[in-house]
């Protein structure tokens, strides 16, 4: 089927019903107040990739300031020097000092810089660009829906977001600067601190969860309602799986911290105490003038009632996109598909009774941390289910090493440390010594940066030739990958090894106050020149991670208008739905209504009389399975 380029369509059938402005739109109606899930899927994508940059960004910055303290960042620091000339920040003692001096990151932009990139990169990038990114362009796609269910819902989600995102960043250039207390905004650190950044920050997260709530609706009544005659639960591509149950950890577990956001914004500008217990000292030797009365433990359970489902937030779209990836690229079915729906089913449930392993020392019972324990442990087996699955899916395949098989290939390994490397932070025993570790920076990033981004990268690579009917370069995407692989290791792994020596996080000189080169007298506890050594090991690592991504971008950008044309709809010889439309899919999606005959992964299949290995999921063809069933009934 060659490439087709269509006009706006007016579906037939019960679709009709959805026909959301296929009437002449002027350019704003079109592509900036949208209400065409691909143009608003697009519009996250672009948002979330921008403030994935910036968020590497800050990484690099702080990374410079932990190998070279002494040594102004080089480029970055006098442009920033400059920026934030008239900038002030606070010291650990209440006084005000410049965010950049001599080229050179203070301790408090370092704690700026840290508390802003977390945020980034968990609520600003890749969040909005797994779940709403993705999700807002291939889920109708996938279930043969001509939009989401409620379209101008759907452009307020993305407006909110973009609100969010512009109150984040113009914290930044505000005086003292953006927000300091981390990027989990700890009280009562968060609601004395007197700059401005803190309540920006809280603004803009308050934003960023209505945004989310928004859009997890959306999505769980566009997957329940707009399904495609014949598209019953269990022939639902797998990614659609993910986004479903990642709707509902959003939908239920982001209300508590809108609500904690709120409170805690009143804390800072109404002088209430919801957080602020009595006696608290802000600076001097005198408290504040509080009320009191309130807990700021109830923050830290507010916030990691959310922290946690937060995670499978950010790993479940991935885990989904990398099962399309695989199975498409072996040539088989999923090994086990039911049972991986039934894994990511229990894993969203189990999600939210696990958060107080991240609160062990705060002087919970030993009751109460046994039972956080046992759940922690309990829901590693979903997760180890959902791996087993996908490593079972590659036996005997016939695997092709395309660039997006060849990063879904690399989360498996890069998830599996990642999670195998948790269950130490399980334990409460373990866990008293490798908390605010190195070792908790290094479990975290295995499954969030060569873990979810890399099913992120494989994502674009994958659905790059529906959006645009090119193919990105297969020789830079390849060098692209190689270059990641290696890079995201050197990064993280030496993390471990600093963990375990002991190396706290959150140090902005890299640990050198506790370095046994500044403390000889110290005969044990102290960091020696080896794990010290591994700063700059790296730092380099991150800045050549950084040199890497070059080559993405500019392969991304040069193949939108120069890339390989793609001579099919399906290039991939795909089965699920969006590759049976027009490439790139117009407004309304389909030229008719589809229909589903058979599950979403009918690859290898003998009863193929088409001369091709797979069965298309509205192909009226009998299936090998069918055939089966029908002779045995």
């Amino acid at each position: 089927m060659e490439t087709t380029t269509q006009p706006e369509v007016e579906n037939k059938g019960p679709h009709d019903d959805h026909n959301h402005g296929h009437a002449e739109q002027s350019f704003f109606t079109k592509y900036i107040f949208s209400t065409d899930h691909k143009v608003i899927g697009i519009q996250y994508g672009v948002g979330s990739l921008f403030f994935l940059l910036v968020g590497f960004i800050l990484i690099m910055g702080m990374r410079w300031q932990m190998a070279k303290p002494d040594t102004p960042v080089p480029v970055l620091g006098p442009i920033l020097e400059k920026v934030y000339a008239h900038e002030i920040a606070l010291d650990g003692e209440g006084n005000t000092v410049p965010i950049f001096k001599d080229g050179k990151i203070t301790a408090s932009g370092y704690n700026q810089f840290g508390a802003m990139h977390g945020t980034i990169m968990v609520f600003l990038a890749i969040v909005p660009l797994g779940f709403a990114a993705f999700g807002n362009y291939i889920v109708p796609l996938q279930i043969g829906a001509p939009d989401m269910c409620f379209p101008r819902v759907n452009m307020a989600s993305f407006w909110a977001f973009f609100a969010g995102c512009t109150v984040m960043t113009v914290s930044f250039f505000i005086p003292g600067g953006a927000a300091q207390a981390g990027w989990t905004s700890y009280s009562p650190l968060a609601s004395v601190i007197p700059t401005d950044g803190q309540s920006y920050w809280l603004v803009g997260m308050v934003l960023l969860i209505t945004s989310s709530l928004l859009g997890a609706v959306n999505f769980i009544a566009t997957i329940i309602q707009l399904r495609a005659p014949g598209m019953t639960w269990f022939r639902m591509p797998f990614f659609v799986w993910a986004q479903f149950v990642t709707a509902f950890l959003l939908l239920l577990a982001f209300p508590p911290l809108e609500a904690a956001g709120v409170m805690q914004l009143m804390d800072r500008v109404c002088d209430t105490s919801f957080f602020l217990p009595s006696g608290v000292f802000a600076s001097g030797t005198e408290p504040m003038n509080v009320s009191g009365g309130g807990s700021p433990l109830l923050w830290q359970h507010l916030f990691w009632f959310l922290g946690h489902p937060e995670v499978y937030v950010l790993i479940l779209p991935a885990i989904g996109m990398v099962t399309e990836i695989i199975s498409n690229n072996t040539r088989r079915p999923i090994w086990g598909y039911k049972l991986m729906v039934g894994g990511v089913l229990v894993l969203g449930f189990l999600s939210f009774i696990v958060w107080a392993h991240h609160m062990y020392l705060t002087g919970m019972s030993s009751k109460i941390a046994t039972f956080f324990q046992t759940t922690t442990m309990i829901i590693s087996i979903p997760s180890v289910i959902l791996l087993t699955c996908l490593f079972m899916s590659l036996w005997r395949g016939a695997i092709r090493f395309n660039t997006p098989s060849m990063f879904a290939l690399a989360f498996l390994p890069m998830f599996g440390i990642g999670g195998l490397t948790g269950l130490p932070l399980g334990f409460n025993f373990t866990d008293l010594h490798l908390h605010d570790s190195y070792y908790v920076i290094a479990h975290f990033h295995y499954v969030v940066a060569p873990g979810t981004i890399f099913a992120l990268f494989a994502g674009i690579y994958y659905w790059f030739p529906k959006m645009t009917g090119r193919r990105m370069s297969e020789y830079w995407g390849k060098a692209h990958f190689w270059g990641s692989l290696i890079f995201m290791n050197i990064i993280f792994m030496p993390m471990f090894i600093q963990g375990f020596a002991g190396m706290s996080r959150r140090m902005s000189d890299g640990g050198a106050t506790y370095s046994m080169i500044n403390n000889p007298d110290v005969t044990s506890g102290a960091l020696t020149d080896s794990v010290m050594n591994m700063n700059s090991m790296i730092t380099m690592g991150a800045f050549g991670m950084g040199l890497i991504q070059v080559v993405f971008i500019v392969n991304f950008f040069w193949s939108i208008r120069n890339g390989e044309k793609i001579n099919s709809d399906n290039p991939w010889k795909a089965t699920t739905l969006e590759w049976q439309t027009p490439t790139p899919p117009p407004h309304g999606n389909f030229l008719t209504e589809p229909k589903v005959y058979h599950g979403p992964y009918e690859y290898s299949n003998p009863d193929v009389d088409n001369g091709e290995d797979f069965l298309t999921q509205n192909d009226p063809h009998k299936s090998a399975s069918e055939e089966q069933k029908r002779a045995e009934g």
